[in-house]
């Protein structure tokens, strides 16, 4: 056995073997696999081989569209047999809601290259005439789609990366794995030791074990699975004996469950309520080939409506139920990236659709580990998307939600309600009486808009339009049984009261609860000079100064974005509190090893409240005896101040556009400085306002937003960060490509739309833009600009598409709209309102 290698993959499911030839075809040949037992013995043994290209996540509809390609490019390679059968899939909508799920999809599978065709239901029977087709609207269909044989695809890889160098121990166990004081680990097995530069965690089932033995709490919990297979039906024997082709896989979306062949039968996948975690310690240690007694009962409603859809269904036994265990995280898709904390090592866990998801993942993961990056935005998957709150008892609940909601409609505005509240800031109740409806960000819940006191959405304009099981469209009851928002693709019941929340910040004041921001402070002999190293901007040169910087890829993407506010002993920076696991580990990572650089994360012990409006001075003037005129206290400025009895570093920025302070407190202090907020400005019509407003008013300013208009996709000048990047102060992380770009010329820029003929739906974001016919780039965020009357999106074209006055098309939910080039910032250009004086 092998004593050094350059990285260790531990597990020999299909996404481990994937990580491994893949790894291999980057050059490395000197990499090694460990599988406690036999290749396949885990999940991959009894998944169903399903490839569904259907994914409303950017990043994981690249992976599986990777997937699909690379599996017959694979046979070919190898010549094996990798059991792939291009059957094509076909989803059924039987309501409006699914059918804007769908149309919305289009637009994201259309900007990334995947082939979507829409369906009559006749053109459903045509192609699957077992199939009834009574009560739908129509369906779409990939014609790419179909399903491959687990095991053969896994052998396959295995076979490749021989082929390529790569090393495969089977029956051998990890038994720990320990990092050097150089950095380097040593993974110990039963058979012996190697020692590495990295270690790749992908062992499905067992990855929290995997984690806990270098201290991870990896937050993945596998989930119950079932699916039934029936004897064979002579219809489909017959269809076979004709040599007709094999009907696709066909997903009834609306009654949650997947049907397709199987050797002449049926197989059904119901994804059922009620659905159980499993493994919550883990396996155990001889766990092989495993599977759980089958539930029949629980299954019955979905195999009810699977046999009205497919009457043959109900024609035939039932040869096997099968019920194993299923990888999952709280928002159902995979953790692909860095472990946070840990110099190299690695995870490809928490994988629901890991027979789908494994090439790609371990093409993305491969280059990231070689390169130093991934070549597509991997934010959607980045295992530091969860913090240390994803704890067991949180992902239960959380896991077992994910695999109930994996059919139902995905609105853009959902908002789960699993394990909440969980993170709450101190005014949390304030806002709640205030009529505040929640979202959850990061654990934190953030009031997303504030409903009238007494409001409800009437019960007629609730119904999903269809009997169908999947009666999913809007938020749980409040605690007095009153339904306040409905979820939709297009304008919703809250979309007038976003509105007048807008109304109010742009003609009197509001108060916005944004606590949930990621804090930390930097300090220490060498926090200047590393500070100018890592970010594109200059860092404030003066104390109570405020920059908006960015750390880049060596490519010139963009990784992260903070405020930089220096104090008299350190900097105080601040990101986007979705982002806290990732940008702390992005700065920790790059902390220099000498300690001239302390890293303190505070994000618990300081909260914020934004206060904005054109009355916001005389709002603070109340409470404070600091001068606010733009002569003591200019725009980009912040300072230590007292409000009333309490204190707080007022900072003179803020993301709505408007005249405005981000107030950032001890959090103990945050009820009695929220109480004088509202006493000191009920005089100047203060009310509160929430996420969606804010970000209504956002998008009026042309703000950018990390992974949207920021990504490591598009450099910083693609961006359109022009002002934030300062090349003459020296070297910076990104620097160089930056350069070259310059001399190169840019394959995208940012740009703003105006939308016309719009009625009641904006863009959303990942809807494609086209010019002349000819598809010439995507939006990443849209909405309606309340304060100018215009709806609006933001998106990346192509430079020849991009100058102001161009007219061009945007496809949103199927319809296609005319749409201008406007000027950046279509509300307030000059920032008057920002720098505005008084």
């Amino acid at each position: 056995m092998k004593n050094q290698a350059r990285a260790v993959v531990i597990g020999g499911g299909v996404v481990g073997v994937s990580t491994l030839y893949h790894l291999a075809k980057k050059g490395w040949s000197d990499v090694v696999l460990v599988e406690r037992k036999e290749l396949t013995s885990g999940s991959t043994w009894h998944a169903a081989g399903l490839l569904p290209l259907f994914n409303m996540s950017y990043s994981v509809g690249q992976i599986h569209k990777y997937s699909v390609r690379f599996y017959r490019e694979l046979e070919q390679e190898t010549g094996m047999n990798v059991g792939f059968t291009q059957c094509s899939n076909i989803r059924l909508a039987r309501t409006k809601d699914r059918w804007d799920e769908y149309m919305y999809y289009a637009g994201i599978a259309e900007t990334i290259g995947i082939p979507v065709k829409t369906l009559t239901p006749e053109q459903v029977k045509e192609v699957w005439p077992l199939c009834e087709t009574d009560g739908l609207l129509g369906a779409i269909q990939h014609p790419d789609d179909g399903y491959i044989q687990p095991a053969d695809l896994t052998q396959a890889l295995a076979k490749g990366a021989r082929d390529l160098g790569a090393t495969i121990y089977r029956n051998t166990a990890v038994t720990g794995i320990e990092q050097q004081a150089d950095g380097g680990w040593v993974v110990k097995t039963d058979k012996g030791d190697i020692a590495c530069e990295h270690v790749v965690s992908c062992t499905g089932n067992f990855a929290r074990k995997t984690g806990a033995m270098v201290g991870l709490d990896v937050p993945v919990i596998p989930v119950e699975h079932q699916y039934i297979v029936t004897e064979p039906h002579p219809d489909i024997v017959a269809r076979k004996k004709q040599g007709l082709p094999e009907m696709g896989v066909l997903r009834e979306s609306d009654s949650s469950w997947y049907m397709r062949e199987e050797n002449g039968g049926l197989l059904l996948g119901p994804y059922e309520k009620g659905a159980p975690c499993c493994y919550v310690d883990g396996p155990s240690e001889d766990s092989e080939y495993e599977l759980f007694q089958e539930d029949l009962e629980r299954l019955m409603p979905h195999v009810e409506t699977a046999i009205e859809r497919v009457p043959a269904f109900g024609e035939v036994g039932i040869k096997k139920i099968y019920n194993g265990a299923i990888a999952y995280t709280p928002d159902g898709s995979p953790i692909i990236g860095p472990a946070p904390g840990l110099k190299n090592f690695w995870l490809n866990e928490g994988h629901s659709f890991g027979v789908t998801a494994a090439g790609g993942a371990g093409w993305q993961l491969a280059e990231w580990i070689v390169e130093g990056e991934p070549s597509i935005d991997m934010m959607g998957v980045d295992p530091r998307r969860f913090g240390p709150y994803a704890t067991e008892g949180y992902l239960v609940e959380k896991n077992e939600e994910a695999y109930a909601n994996v059919f139902t409609v995905h609105y853009p505005d959902e908002e789960r309600a699993a394990a909440r509240p969980l993170k709450t800031t101190p005014c949390h109740d304030r806002m709640k009486s205030l009529g505040a409806v929640f979202g959850s960000v990061y654990g934190w819940e953030r009031p997303n808009w504030f409903a009238p006191e007494g409001y409800e959405v009437p019960a007629e304009e609730l119904g999903v339009g269809a009997d169908v099981l999947m009666k999913h469209n809007h938020a749980p009851p409040l605690e007095d049984g009153r339904i306040v928002e409905k979820w939709s693709f297009r304008r919703s019941n809250y979309f007038e009261h976003v509105g007048n929340e807008v109304r109010n910040v742009h003609e009197n004041v509001g108060l916005l609860d944004m606590s949930a921001f990621a804090k930390c402070w930097i300090g220490g002999p060498g926090a200047e000079a590393w500070l100018e190293h890592i970010f594109a901007n200059r860092i404030p040169k003066k104390v109570g100064r405020i920059a908006l910087c960015h750390i880049l890829t060596k490519q010139g993407g963009v990784r992260s974005e903070f405020t930089v506010y220096r104090q008299p002993q350190g900097f105080y920076l601040v990101s986007a509190g979705a982002y806290e696991a990732h940008d702390h580990d992005v700065l920790m990572k790059l902390l220099p090893a000498d300690g001239s650089v302390r890293m303190f994360p505070i994000t618990q012990e300081w909260g914020v409240l934004v206060l904005a409006g054109p009355k916001s001075r005389e709002v603070l003037r109340k409470l404070t005896r600091t001068r606010l005129a733009n002569a003591d206290f200019p725009w980009l400025s912040g300072r230590k101040v007292s409000l009333g009895h309490a204190t707080a570093h007022a900072l003179r920025v803020n993301f709505v556009g408007e005249l405005g302070w981000e107030l950032h407190h001890p959090i103990e202090m945050q009820n009695a400085i929220f109480d004088m907020l509202m006493e000191a400005g009920a005089e100047f019509g203060i009310k509160p306002f929430g996420i969606r407003a804010m970000t209504a008013m956002a998008i009026e300013k042309s703000y950018r937003l990390i992974p949207r208009e920021l990504s490591i996709e598009y450099t910083a000048w693609e961006s359109g960060l022009d002002r934030f990047v300062r090349l003459e102060k020296g070297d910076f992380i990104g620097r160089d490509a930056l350069v070259r770009q310059r001399e190169e010329g840019l394959n995208w820029n940012y740009v703003t739309l105006e939308v016309h003929g719009i009625t009641d739906a904006d863009a959303r974001g990942n809807e494609a833009i086209y010019r002349d016919g000819k598809l010439i780039g995507r939006a990443t965020h849209g909405g309606y600009g309340w304060r100018v009357g215009k709806s609006l999106a933001l998106a990346m074209v192509r430079p020849e598409a991009a100058g102001e006055g161009t007219r061009l098309e945007i496809k949103i939910l199927g319809k296609l709209h005319e749409a201008t080039v406007i000027a950046e910032s279509p509300f307030d250009p000059e920032n008057a309102a920002l720098r505005a004086d008084g």
